[in-house]
């Protein structure tokens, strides 16, 4: 059997917590009980580990991460950010698939605190009451990331969802178009509904095209639902020339529901996504989108929870960080 650190403190004569100091910061120990923890430790031939270290010090280095489809491509380019962060700063990462459900994340975050993770990063998802309290009553640090909370003073990293969606439909708008739907999330679902739906309309508005705030169709999460909701949304107004889709998976989907039923892609219908995923680039054609800054979202997550488990606060709360749409080859001028 794999010695531990109890086995190594018995041979030693000394308790759990100097065998711990010895591991850590040896020159806080006297020489005398600190030869004989060394003794020990080449006797029994013990490798620490950091779940050892977390009996004494109740850290582990280790985050979790909390997402709700680890299919969906969006979180590949997040996890990136997180991974690299955590491994500079010494720390390693869980990574639990959530699916969206309630359960399973309270499940995740009892787990998380039964095996000592510092900490965990929450992405995308509303943050639900019950997961709150259950944060507040093991008092494990959490951050949120690619979503927000303003409910809640807890420390997030984010866009702004309203002012991009706002954006790209401008850039439709700036193009001739005139008659614009949008496939979007469904309001409440995920905490970037609510505000895409938002900037869309807004920009409609600001343009005198109010009518066009109710040409939206909502779709679950994955590119087969936008593939419906595209099907829906042009049954009910054919004359639409352009559609502004919440994601760029639901982008795909409306650009493949059009192609299908022959409608072609700058030319007949202009479509914009919002992400800039990896295959937005790659995709034929090349999606119009909106930039996140899906890595360094991941990167200053990871920070900011190393920062609250450090101090106990951060230095700033709610961080937002810049976007850009990026012009390719899925939106062109209204042809009329």
């Amino acid at each position: 059997m794999k010695p531990t650190i109890r086995d190594v403190a018995k041979l030693a004569g000394v308790s759990i917590s100097t065998v711990s100091r010895v591991m850590n910061a040896p020159e806080t120990v006297v020489p005398e009980k600190r030869q004989r923890v060394q003794e020990a430790i080449e006797r029994l031939q013990y490798q620490p580990n950091a779940f050892a270290r977390g009996l004494i010090y109740k850290k582990s280095e280790t985050f979790g991460v909390m997402i709700p489809d680890i299919e969906n491509p969006y979180y590949a380019g997040l996890l990136r950010g997180i991974q690299d962060a955590a491994v500079k700063l010494n720390h390693s990462v869980i990574i639990c698939n959530t699916d969206r459900d309630k359960s399973r994340m309270l499940a995740y975050a009892r787990n998380l605190f039964e095996k000592q993770a510092d900490g965990i990063i929450f992405a995308s998802d509303s943050l639900f009451r019950e997961f709150y309290d259950e944060m507040k009553r093991s008092r494990l640090p959490f951050v949120l990331v690619s979503t927000e909370a303003p409910e809640y003073d807890v420390p997030s990293v984010d866009i702004d969802n309203e002012q991009a969606a706002c954006e790209a439909v401008r850039h439709l708008i700036r193009l001739g178009h005139r008659e614009i739907g949008m496939i979007s999330f469904p309001v409440g679902e995920t905490i970037s509904g609510a505000p895409r739906l938002a900037g869309f309309r807004r920009a409609l508005a600001e343009a005198g095209l109010a009518r066009c705030g109710d040409n939206v169709e909502f779709a679950a999460h994955r590119f087969e639902d936008a593939y419906e909701a595209a099907g829906r949304l042009f049954a009910r107004s054919p004359e639409i020339t352009a559609v502004f889709a919440a994601s760029d998976e639901f982008a795909m989907g409306a650009i493949a529901w059009a192609r299908d039923y022959g409608r072609g892609v700058p030319q007949d219908l202009s479509v914009v996504g919002f992400d800039d995923i990896r295959m937005a680039h790659m995709y034929i054609p090349r999606l119009t989108t909106i930039e996140q800054p899906v890595y360094q979202m991941g990167v200053r997550a990871v920070h900011k929870l190393h920062e609250l488990v450090a101090n106990g606060k951060v230095s700033e709360l709610r961080e937002r960080l810049p976007y850009r749409l990026i012009v390719r080859e899925s939106t062109a001028s209204f042809r009329g």
